[in-house]
């Protein structure tokens, strides 16, 4: 099932997260886009925050996300690396596709989404991360309306993002 927002959804992230810390913004926003993200199909969602200097393999930090924890830290391999290194959205039909580097969480897991969260600057601070049980769950569509969201809450920079399907 796509997700979709609507223009209230989107009016209501950017009222939720303006002003705010970047931690609160991040916690509005999973709180405020769980509901419809798991009506579409995502098991999970989350934001993983990246710590430069840090070594490759514990760059990347858990932050807020739902509905459980995951795998904290996670190094530059795997999709969500792949999408900060890149700064592309990344669709990923089938996890197995992405062979040895690949983070199981959960392995369930089967399909993914992740977007960068980009500065003014462009350099990118972390990414949002979704999972589905279900192989083929997101679309290139998805990431679309994912990114405005993003955008609206002031977690990414508007402009055009490159997108990955693989």
């Amino acid at each position: 099932m796509p997700i979709e927002l609507a223009p209230s959804d989107l009016a209501r992230i950017a009222r939720c997260s303006a002003g705010t810390a970047i931690d609160d913004r991040c916690s509005a926003f999973v709180a405020a886009m769980w509901p419809r993200l798991a009506a579409a199909g995502a098991s999970w969602a989350g934001f993983y925050l990246d710590r430069p200097g840090a070594p490759d393999a514990e760059r990347m930090v858990l932050g807020a996300r739902e509905p459980k924890p995951a795998c904290s830290p996670i190094g530059l391999h795997g999709a969500c690396g792949r999408c900060m290194l890149s700064r592309s959205i990344l669709v990923v039909r089938d996890v197995a596709s992405l062979g040895a580097g690949y983070v199981a969480c959960d392995p369930r897991d089967r399909s993914e989404l992740v977007l960068p969260c980009l500065r003014a600057d462009g350099s990118c601070w972390g990414v949002f991360d979704l999972d589905s049980f279900d192989v083929g769950c997101f679309s290139e569509a998805d990431g679309r309306v994912l990114w405005t969201a993003l955008v609206a809450a002031g977690l990414t920079v508007s402009g055009p993002v490159r997108m990955d399907v693989v």
